[in-house]
């Protein structure tokens, strides 16, 4: 593995014991809707969504993991919407978790409200980008005023120094403007800029699904990019990525060890329920957003235990359990697949991802 200085501070994650990032729903409550909304949002919240007290006991959960805690990331709906935001990041906080926020681009996000987000210890903004112009952006959010929000929202976590990760739908109708996008976004100095690889469900079947050889030629371009771009540039819900770059950089003559160093290696083994928890607005647990099979309910589950011993995430953490080519697949450990788009496909979370051209049977 080399003597990097990246193993000294703690050793690496055990992504089947403790995850990355817990993703909460805080509210289903949005003003947009959005063409491809996983959550279905709506103008109210939902009757069962979690009150405070709730919240604050799901929370408390959280420092059961071990350390590094993992980061919280506050998503919806709108966050925003959530009349207790602050006393719950303030909690977070309280407990020694990190937290980032995806609000939606309403005229309720403003430069007050990122100062105070900061002020409460706020670390990360996401925000969406699914056009390098307002007709673009406008025309897949079905808002028109989300894009010229979100570059003013852009420019001013810029100002305040807040870390900020862009993520941009790729499906067939965005993904020729990739290249525009990111002229668009380099003079922002942004964190992350991640493409998130539809997945035709709920609202998504508007949109159409980039095809294999489409995903295919757009994780080269994306490869290609992230050696110029000065941000992380990634994938979501597409973790072949990690077998694309880890083919062209071999091709490049690059050694293990260059790779290792590289940075590239960071996220390979985590997939939905695998380095990744989803707890909805109403508390079920789940593996990721776009794979709504609840194992429990914070309610009256434990976090940590369903996260760690329910059968299905015991599923998701073992990819020997994987079927079809992803079980097979030499490179099924780093990458393993979607299994939302898996699942979206086929119904079920262990088959094999439909995106990836790759054919273990042939290498």
């Amino acid at each position: 593995m080399g003597t990097g200085h990246s193993h000294s501070h703690h050793a690496p994650r055990d992504f089947s014991k403790n995850p990355m990032n817990i993703y909460w729903e805080m509210t289903q409550s949005c003003s947009l809707a959005c063409r491809h909304c996983r959550a279905e949002a709506i103008s109210a919240p939902h009757p069962m969504e979690l009150n405070h007290e709730e919240s604050v006991a799901f929370l408390r959960q959280i420092p059961q993991f071990d350390r590094p805690l993992p980061q919280l990331i506050l998503t919806g709906g709108d966050p925003l919407a959530r009349a207790d935001l602050y006393p719950l990041i303030d909690e977070a906080r309280r407990l020694g978790i990190s937290c980032s926020i995806t609000p939606a681009a309403t005229p309720a996000l403003t430069r007050e409200v990122l100062v105070k987000l900061r002020e409460h210890g706020v670390d990360g903004l996401g925000l969406s980008l699914d056009g390098s112009t307002a007709e673009r952006h406008d025309s897949i959010r079905g808002v028109p005023g989300t894009f010229d929000l979100t570059m003013k929202a852009l420019g001013w976590a810029q100002e305040l120094g807040m870390p900020v990760q862009v993520n941009t739908l790729a499906a067939a109708e965005t993904a020729g403007d990739a290249p525009g996008i990111f002229e668009l976004l380099k003079p922002f100095g942004i964190a992350r800029w991640s493409l998130f690889f539809l997945i035709s469900v709920g609202r998504g079947k508007v949109l159409q699904p980039l095809t294999p050889e489409q995903a295919e030629q757009l994780m080269n371009w994306i490869h290609d990019t992230s050696k110029v771009a000065e941000f992380t540039v990634s994938t979501t819900e597409a973790p072949s990525f990690r077998r694309v770059a880890l083919e062209r950089m071999r091709a490049d003559g690059m050694t293990g060890e260059q790779i290792q160093r590289s940075g590239a290696t960071r996220s390979y083994g985590i997939r939905d329920g695998h380095g990744i928890v989803f707890v909805s607005n109403t508390g079920d647990i789940c593996p990721a957003g776009f794979l709504p099979l609840p194992v429990g309910n914070i309610r009256k589950d434990s976090l940590v235990e369903m996260y760690r011993d329910s059968p299905l995430f015991r599923q998701l953490h073992d990819p020997a359990q994987f079927e079809d080519r992803c079980g097979v697949c030499d490179y099924r450990t780093l990458c393993g697949g979607s299994r939302a788009r898996a699942f979206a496909a086929t119904g079920d979370p262990l088959a094999s991802d439909p995106l990836c051209l790759y054919d273990p049977s042939a290498h």
